[in-house]
């Protein structure tokens, strides 16, 4: 009688634990791949990461989700619910955008609410408005509904199929054009084209693919979870423990090991971690130029790196203020007069201009629990031009933080600087010392027409086999929404070279809202918080939702 001896269970490596590499290797071990996450700093997050210093917690990245079903789809892919880990809290608005001449408007995902807005600057933007969902909804449709987002654009062909649909939604062109065409006040040229600098694009080069940004706020809506941003990273952490993974903090890699045309595992804290697969979470630029040994690179030689356009980087401040100022929502856009120009500046000169706009997070706005009572914890972005600038932020820093001090002040945040308990500071050198980001990069490579889909760097490595990439840097792109999406990619190309099994029903349309049973759509939950009903949003589902969900 002859007995088989039952094949090794595959191994996968994943590179940092940033969305983006949290989400696939939670799909990588629901799959039955063991996996093992090595992270550089102490605790797991990535550019998601939390600051907590005297009771005020501080998001210090991503500060929204705009996809609860894609989020969601994670957590089915390990037969759970997102309910059973977060709190979800509906916001309205969505952002309150302040401009130069002193008006505001408050960004809504209600159409009626916002034309009614839109008219009172200019009745035919109201009029047009209609117009111009319905010209980005083949958009949405593209890359959400028939999951050209989730599928990897790494072949001639796969661009080629795309191309004719990319010149049908005129989806080629930039968004500022796109919606140039139809609204001609400047406020309402402002709020539908700003999204792309959301995942480090130029408004004014980005092509209006990105424009699936607004629709895909409109269908899902815009969330915060209880605790902050930070609460969700540690559900994925959580989840994948579950599984059976294995995360190694404080654990930098310093190098990926090739063999033979191959990538066979990480060297990590003096420690070597061998994979079937290795996946890198990490900045892309960094992982080819500093993790890889150059003769493994035909494709991604230094000079390429090099010259790869990386987006812009950002200035914050993290404050910790007692007081609270209520023209704050929670997320506040402030905005100098220039926009083209400052763009220009930050964009192709690589300047640091006179005036600046700013996004402003409170979360204490919808989440007090995020600082000491009657206290503001919020953080301001500044977008500013990566390092290749030249700009030396170890002599500015501190000039530049009492500039932002001063305007806000100005603005209208009275007794700011009197009232401070905690105030924190990144800089460029911040992303590339703590996130070894190219050029002090803050969202990867940058969204332009010649970085996109087939021409990002691919989520299967063009050099290495059995090396992958996760995250920002790849398709489809940046923001939670993209890296959440590249994990699904990544996952199929995976899926197909190990043959594991696909997580969903690639002929079933894909979709940003919560399916049915599994949570409350955004205009229920923020119906149910307006009526009071306390946590309803977050419900868990388990009683009705279907049998996906897994008893604990």
């Amino acid at each position: 009688m002859s007995h088989t001896t039952p094949p090794a269970p595959q191994r996968a490596v994943v590179i940092g634990s940033g969305f983006g590499g949290l989400a696939l290797a939670v799909r990588l071990q629901a799959a039955g791949v063991q996996t093992t996450i090595l992270e550089k700093r102490e605790k797991i997050g990535g550019r998601a990461y939390q600051l907590v210093d005297q009771d005020y917690v501080f998001d210090m990245g991503p500060s929204l989700v705009t996809s609860p079903g894609i989020v969601d789809s994670i957590f089915q892919a390990a037969g759970r619910s997102l309910h059973d880990y977060v709190e979800m809290i509906p916001l309205d608005p969505y952002y309150r955008i302040y401009f130069h001449d002193g008006t505001h408007l408050d960004y809504v995902g209600d159409a009626e609410r916002m034309k009614a807005q839109m008219a009172c600057f200019n009745e035919g933007d109201a009029q047009r408005f209609d117009d111009f969902m319905a010209a980005v909804e083949p958009i949405h449709e593209a890359v959400i509904g028939d999951r050209l987002g989730s599928k990897p654009f790494d072949t001639v062909k796969s661009m080629v199929d795309f191309v004719p649909q990319v010149i049908k939604m005129g989806a080629w062109r930039p968004v500022y054009s796109f919606v140039s065409k139809y609204f001609e006040d400047f406020r309402h040229r402002f709020i539908y084209s700003f999204h792309p600098l959301f995942v480090g694009g130029n408004p004014f080069s980005a092509p209006s693919v990105y424009l699936m940004i607004p629709y895909l706020e409109r269908e899902g809506g815009v969330w915060f979870t209880r605790g902050g941003m930070y609460a969700l990273v540690e559900a994925l952490g959580r989840l994948f423990q579950e599984l059976g993974g294995e995360i190694r903090t404080d654990h930098e890699v310093t190098s990926i090991r090739v063999e033979n045309g191959r990538a066979v595992g990480a060297e990590a804290a003096g420690q070597y971690f061998g994979g079937d697969i290795v996946v890198s979470n990490g900045d892309v630029g960094h992982t080819y130029k500093h993790l890889i040994a150059p003769e493994h690179r035909k494709h991604w030689t230094d000079g390429r790196v090099e010259r790869q356009s990386y987006t812009m980087s950002c200035f914050l401040l993290y404050l910790g203020v007692r007081k609270q100022y209520p023209q704050l929502e929670h997320h506040t856009l402030i905005l100098a007069e220039r926009y083209k120009g400052l763009i220009r500046d930050i964009f192709k000169k690589k300047i640091l201009p006179d005036d600046f706009s700013m996004y402003v997070h409170a979360p204490t706005r919808t989440d007090p629990g995020m600082a000491p009572e009657g206290c503001e914890s919020m953080y301001v972005l500044i977008p500013v031009a990566n390092n290749q600038s030249g700009i030396d932020w170890s002599a500015l820093k501190d000039r530049f933080t009492d500039t932002v001090l001063d305007f806000l002040e100005e603005w209208g945040l009275e007794g700011l600087r009197e009232n401070l308990d905690v105030l924190h500071v990144m800089t460029p050198d911040d992303f590339t010392g703590e996130l070894n980001a190219m050029y002090g990069n803050a969202f990867g490579v940058e969204p332009k027409l010649t970085q996109t889909a087939y021409f990002r760097p691919q989520n299967r490595s063009e050099d290495i086999e059995g090396l992958y990439l996760v995250g920002a840097g790849t398709h489809p792109g940046a923001g939670v929404p993209g890296v959440m999406l590249s994990a699904e990619t990544t996952y199929g190309c995976i899926a197909r070279d190990l043959g594991l099994p696909d997580q969903w029903d690639w002929n079933e349309k894909g979709s940003v809202r919560f399916g049915p049973g599994r949570g409350l759509q955004h205009d229920e939950a923020l119906a149910a918080r307006r009526a009071g009903a306390v946590g309803s949003a977050a419900t868990p589902l388990a009683s009705t939702a279907t049998g996906e969900i897994a008893a604990d």
